[in-house]
């Protein structure tokens, strides 16, 4: 008779249990990231002007012969990767090939590939948490991202930013993953890929993983010292060659020899007329701010999560060789390494921390699983151990629903209170006449892109009390190979320096239609008086009437909670706590 299997322990039948209990299928919890994604891809209102002109409007070049230039894109400074545009080209004239084609289709078809493509990343960062550490902490790496909203802002962001994001979670994935053998030369691939194609500065989140090769190498025998030495040396071959064809393309389009990658190093750390810092300065605090705002309790678990870790391992038994405790300690330093790195420069903006959100909820669902691994198992004589199973389930639930509830108001409030500039621009389709001009003031920035202007239409600025460099225009002649000709003629007007160039703006009868918004809580004040450059063309209905007008947050006259989270419009709630509103509107002139 065949001997009888050995029966687990109590203690290894419990463990056995508890991950069952949080095992999911794959394509499960892809579903999820894709639902969630999809949800942003719909409403998300552009967060950053940076998305519009740098990004969606270079594209809307390469698809429609026309659209705004930045001085990024000038031949003269080169320092943004025409191939990362092309990479999205691609979609964005795929969908011109299905019926009912319209631009604005165009646009929301590129960002649901963009939630396609982030689901299928964060499937496979979560399958590597599950493998790597505990199908728990991969449940809670799905809460953390699904329901923030700096996954809402993120995921289908047409930035650079986010596409590093994505790339970082494939390379994490591989370098976490040691099932079939280390995979160091596909990690340090995925992570070029984000940062060549991107941004070059993503690259340094790679850095944990490798020097954790690093070191197991300097202490193994030759030969597994040589493999090591093999793996590292592919990601780097990987790496320039990535390098090359992003040179190779480039060179294409700027006419000239240039390395993208190393342009945008320069300009951000050696540049001599100032830098992003010409663009603006945060205090130390900005990025703690806005990761509390974005990911609530799940950014106070990612910065207590080495500290719990490290409790952990000195005051519980812990069976962890030295091996992987020093591989947890490797998976939390990327969010340490990258928010103390952002947090030491002037210049912030919250798209900068988008590569990192990856990790912060890597970071959050490893610092819970730890707490809820304190409460479970601490000892019957202990004050921990006193309180009811039930009760410990109520307040972990509890503050799980809180996390969720709340990161669903402030993004419903994100919805509700910016979504106007996505929406006023439909009405075009109906009275806009082919080639002509819509123009921006004061509200240049919340410019949408050129994909929700039909017939052709052009955006125009006219002049404000911004007093910084606008946009200039792709040229549209056909010159040289016949097209794209204005990725490489000379353009005139733009700088590094962030100076005013007269001529962006044109004349206000130029204008065939016209964007404003009017914030009537700001008038109320006796003091208030409208710039000479931004009158109320709103109130103006002699020579303006409106085609359509949508409520927009009114964010310098509502309070700080309501502007941070949805706050309802019931009687009961104190006038001074409710949101305040004002209209942003498309007009047409009167001839």
């Amino acid at each position: 008779m065949p001997p009888k299997a050995a029966r687990p322990s109590p203690k290894h039948a419990r463990k056995a249990a508890i991950k069952n209990a949080y095992a999911i299928e794959p394509i499960s919890a892809f579903y999820i990231f894709l639902g969630a994604n999809l949800v942003a891809a719909l409403f998300a209102p552009i967060q950053d002007c940076d998305e519009t002109f740098n990004y969606w409007e270079p594209l809307h070049y390469l698809s429609h012969g026309y659209g705004l230039q930045t001085w990024e894109y000038s031949p003269d400074f080169a320092i943004r990767s025409w191939l990362y545009i092309a990479l999205h080209a691609v979609f964005s004239n795929l969908r011109r090939l299905f019926p009912w084609t319209s631009k604005v289709g165009e646009f929301y078809f590129v960002r649901y590939v963009l939630a396609a493509a982030c689901a299928m990343c964060q499937t496979l960062m979560w399958r590597a948490t599950c493998l790597a550490l505990n199908p728990r902490v991969g449940i809670f790496f799905i809460l953390a991202l699904v329901f923030s909203p700096g996954n809402f802002h993120s995921s289908t962001a047409f930035l650079p930013s986010s596409f590093a994001m994505y790339m970082g979670m494939l390379g994490a994935a591989a370098f976490m993953n040691w099932r079939g053998g280390l995979k160091t030369s596909q990690g340090m691939f995925w992570f070029a890929v984000g940062g060549v194609f991107g941004w070059p500065f993503a690259l340094a989140l790679c850095a944990p993983f490798v020097l954790e090769e690093c070191f197991f190498a300097l202490f193994s025998d030759g030969q597994r010292f040589f493999e090591a030495f093999v793996r590292v040396g592919r990601g780097v071959v990987a790496t320039l060659v990535l390098i090359f064809f992003d040179f190779v393309l480039n060179t294409f389009f700027y006419k000239k020899v240039e390395v993208v990658s190393w342009n945008i190093v320069k300009y951000n750390i050696f540049s001599s007329t100032g830098g992003p810092e010409l663009y603006g300065t945060e205090p130390w605090d900005f990025y703690f701010k806005n990761l509390a705002l974005n990911f609530n309790v799940w950014f106070v678990l990612a910065l207590l999560s080495l500290p719990l870790f490290m409790a952990q391992k000195l005051f519980s038994k812990s069976f962890e060789t030295f091996q992987s405790g020093l591989r947890t300690v490797v998976f939390l330093s990327p969010f340490y390494m990258w928010l103390g790195i952002f947090t030491l420069q002037p210049h912030k903006e919250e798209r900068f921390m988008y590569p990192a959100y990856p990790f912060l909820a890597l970071n959050a669902a490893l610092a819970l699983h730890t707490l809820l691994s304190f409460f479970g198992n601490a000892s019957p004589k202990t004050l921990v151990g006193k309180i009811p199973a039930k009760l410990k389930l109520f307040i972990v639930a509890a503050g799980l629903m809180l996390s969720i509830d709340i990161g669903l108001v402030r993004i419903w409030g994100l919805y509700s209170g910016y979504s106007a500039p996505l929406a006023i621009y439909a009405p075009l389709v109906d009275v806009g006449g082919r080639g002509e001009n819509v123009c921006f003031g004061k509200d240049w920035y919340r410019f949408p892109s050129s994909y929700f202007l039909p017939n052709d239409m052009h955006a125009k600025f006219i002049r404000s009390e911004f007093r910084g460099l606008l946009p200039g225009e792709f040229s549209e002649a056909r010159t040289g190979f016949g097209f794209w000709s204005g990725t490489w003629l000379p353009t005139i007007g733009l700088n590094d320096r962030n100076e005013e160039d007269a001529g962006k703006y044109v004349e206000l009868r130029a204008c065939s239609f016209l964007v404003d918004t009017q914030f009537p809580e700001q008038q109320k004040d006796l003091a208030w008086k409208a710039p000479p450059n931004e009158p109320d063309y709103v109130a103006d209905t002699e020579h303006w009437q409106e085609v359509m007008c949508v409520p927009f947050l009114d964010a310098a006259s509502t309070p700080f909670l309501a502007r941070a989270l949805w706050v309802p419009e019931w009687d009961v709630i104190p006038e001074r706590f409710r949101r305040k509103w004002g209209r942003h509107c498309l007009l047409r002139q009167k001839r």
